[in-house]
């Protein structure tokens, strides 16, 4: 039977059936999976995969997870071993297929007739597989092997019976080996639900038929792909990305995306991008992959299916050797929230700047959602006496990017966590000695913009009911914002990672207002009773220039706390009178004002909905008239002639970003750019002091449309 000969009403069925399979997956591994970090904060993956690994379905986790399963199943089958029915392999080396140490993954091969016909997959963040430090986030490691076991691909059950000697080694690296061993017995059970209902449809329907619809499934997401990619016009995006501190000094990384578009295919070249660290912030080439597919995903890949046929129009490029393609023996520990992170943001970015420029799509353009996840870790000795361990997921509380249509999402996570969620309070609480100060969002975390991003929820901790414990604290993005805006949006906030003593609170220091700044990467914090550790995370970034924002919904961000007034007239040119009442008559002359301050002297131009040709983003048109390639601002300038490089024609200016609570990098600058006549804010960049800010977007002339 051929795929285009399989009943369509069959092949819905079969379709929804195989979906089902990983949702009753996600049910088992949570069911019996004790830990935090996959019960509440759902820090894992499950799938279906056809035997050559190409993944056929998945949850709506952790889209980063999708592609490392699948490189393990390419090195089991790669290497000739013997696979036989109920076996099942573990693994989490960064340099065969996982994002780093702590993502263990098992694979269970689906045989019918006596050959593989699929393969089921699971994954999920351990807190400790071992290594110099606790919960294996070691930052001043020097080389993978002072991070944690690696385990390249090992057979752990053999024909349904579990391989109790290799639990046992396993086990014995970890810290916290209950913990693990329940997860691994967690990941054991889900991959007998999936290999179980998959024997049922093969009793039902037949396995070939059922295995048709995998490969279908992989193959109509790739058609509807190639569709979407085809309505992007052609042409070349450059994104570039930074993140600071490896662990050993506070350098300053990129991430360098050369994005190109051609009718149904994308390459995505990241050459250009720093040499690996001497630290721990290295991704390998499946981290690449991994930190592409979680912005693909969920940008290009919205209303699709999601499988493996979302990734085969698109080419990564990048030679060996670069922070992105670290090679062996660099230190990986922190990948995920590093550098994978940080190509997610990349590829973000350039793809809305595309679906920005396409009249059918431009509506879902969303700026960037918190650009980094600073990570808590706590272990020591509990009240009871017992070893603990957790991994605090509370970070992705970070804002959302704001749309072209609405308002970011407080709160809202990352772009690559589709159905984020975390810990209650009271959890957290329950299985360690934390204690929450509060956990609450941040006044003016979000990115400014007509659209605003989504606010960050910030948290300050203590320890309590015991002598004291150890804190791994990390991250980047507390000098680098990286939750950029597009289309004259500004970024989030930075990260603010904040430390006061109990000796200091004693002596009258106030949290927050006498913290000392950690930094971007302090490693090992001791923690006493009475320490504060105070934490902000990253705002999404905005849309459009924050002076087109009605000033209603600036007055209900102010009712809402979201703004203090301070922040209304700074970041939004808007009045408010001592009773807490938008002034709008003040608020026109403020923002005047403000346009006149960026072009130093009075607008001569105020914006046009009459002019020709296409939206890019609010103040922006692109032109198409006579075979030439144009951009006009909204005010009335052209800015470009014969191609899209507008910001040769616009107004430049560095700009201060304190009072949007972000911090900079000493190798760092923000540069705006504004329509010289009217004034109205068309980009704010992010660009190392020394470099120009890039022109992130070219497009082809017989691509545009008039």
């Amino acid at each position: 039977m051929t795929a285009t000969s399989i009943h369509p009403v069959v092949y819905e069925v079969l379709r929804n059936r195989l979906l089902s399979v990983t949702e009753e997956m996600r049910i088992a591994l949570q069911s019996v999976s004790g830990s935090p970090t996959v019960v509440e904060a759902s820090d894992f993956f499950t799938g279906l995969y056809v035997p050559d690994g190409s993944f056929a379905t998945m949850g709506f986790q952790v889209a980063h997870e999708a592609p490392p399963v699948g490189a393990l199943i390419r090195h089991l089958t790669s290497t000739g071993r013997a696979i036989r029915e109920g076996d099942m392999f573990i693994g989490n080396d960064p340099y065969v297929g996982a994002l780093h140490q702590n993502d263990v993954q098992m694979a269970a091969p689906i045989f019918a007739g006596g050959e593989i016909v699929a393969w089921a997959g699971v994954m999920a963040h351990e807190t400790d597989m071992g290594g110099m430090n606790f919960a294996s986030w070691c930052p001043t490691a020097t080389e993978v092997f002072q991070e944690g076991l690696r385990i390249p691909a090992v057979k752990l059950v053999d024909e349904t019976e579990l391989r109790e000697d290799v639990l046992e080694m396993i086990l014995a690296a970890s810290r916290l080996p209950a913990a693990l061993g329940l997860d691994i017995r967690a990941f054991i059970a889900t991959l007998n639900v999936a290999g179980k209902r998959l024997h049922s449809l093969f009793d039902r329907y037949g396995a070939e038929l059922v295995m048709e619809v995998m490969h279908r499934m992989i193959d109509e997401t790739e058609a509807s792909a190639r569709e979407r990619l085809r309505a992007l016009p052609d042409g070349v995006v450059r994104v570039r990305d930074f993140l600071e501190h490896d662990g050993h000094s506070n350098a300053l990384y990129t991430i360098d995306l050369v994005a190109t578009k051609r009718g149904d295919e994308l390459i995505l070249d990241f050459s250009g991008s720093s040499p690996q660290a001497p630290g721990f912030i290295n991704a390998t080439r499946p981290g690449l992959r991994g930190g592409v597919t979680g912005a693909l995903l969920p940008t290009l890949g919205f209303g699709i299916p999601w499988n493996e046929g979302l990734m085969r129009p698109v080419t990564i490029e990048a030679p060996d050797g670069l922070i992105c393609t670290a090679q062996h023996p660099a230190p990986v520990g922190s990948a995920t929230v590093e550098t994978i992170w940080t190509v997610t943001n990349t590829v973000q970015k350039a793809l809305n700047l595309l679906m920005g420029a396409t009249p059918e799509f431009a509506h879902r353009v969303q700026a960037v959602s918190c650009g980094t996840m600073a990570t808590f870790n706590m272990g020591g000795v509990n009240q009871f006496g017992e070893r603990f361990g957790l991994h605090l997921l509370d970070p992705l509380g970070g804002g959302s990017g704001a749309f072209a249509s609405h308002d970011g999402t407080n709160a809202g996570g990352p772009v690559a966590v589709p159905v984020p969620s975390i810990a209650d309070v009271e959890s957290t609480e329950l299985v360690s000695p934390l204690f929450y100060h509060h956990r609450r969002l941040r006044a003016g975390s979000a990115g400014a913009g007509m659209r605003r991003g989504g606010n960050s929820a910030e948290m300050a901790l203590s320890v309590r009911g015991i002598p004291g414990a150890m804190a791994l604290v990390m991250t980047h993005g507390a000098e680098v914002p990286n939750s950029v805006g597009i289309f004259g949006g500004w970024p989030g906030s930075t990260v603010s990672q904040q430390f006061i003593s109990a000796a200091e609170v004693e002596a009258g220091g106030v949290p927050d207002r006498d913290s000392r700044d950690l930094g971007p990467k302090p490693g090992n914090l001791p923690m006493s009773p009475g320490d504060v550790f105070t934490v902000l995370w990253q705002g999404g970034g905005g849309y459009g220039d924050p002076l087109l924002r009605d000033v209603a919904e600036v007055a209900d961000d102010l009712e809402g706390e979201l703004l203090t007034p301070e922040q209304a007239l700074r970041l939004y040119g808007v009045v408010v009178d001592e009773n807490g009442v938008v002034d709008e008559e003040a608020t026109m002359g403020q923002r005047r004002t403000v346009r006149s301050a960026r072009l130093g002297g009075a607008p001569a131009g105020d914006l046009r909905d009459d002019l020709p040709g296409e939206p890019l983003g609010p103040a922006l048109r692109l032109v198409s008239a006579a075979d030439v390639l144009e951009v006009w601002s909204t005010g009335g300038a052209l800015l470009s002639h014969g191609h899209t490089r507008w910001r040769e024609g616009a107004l430049a200016g560095r700009v201060d970003p304190s009072a949007h609570l972000i911090t900079l990098h000493a190798d760092l600058v923000m540069t705006a750019f504004y329509c010289p006549l009217s004034g109205i804010q068309l980009a704010v960049d992010v660009h190392r002091v020394e470099d120009e800010p890039l022109h992130d977007l070219d497009l082809d002339l017989q691509e545009a449309r008039s």
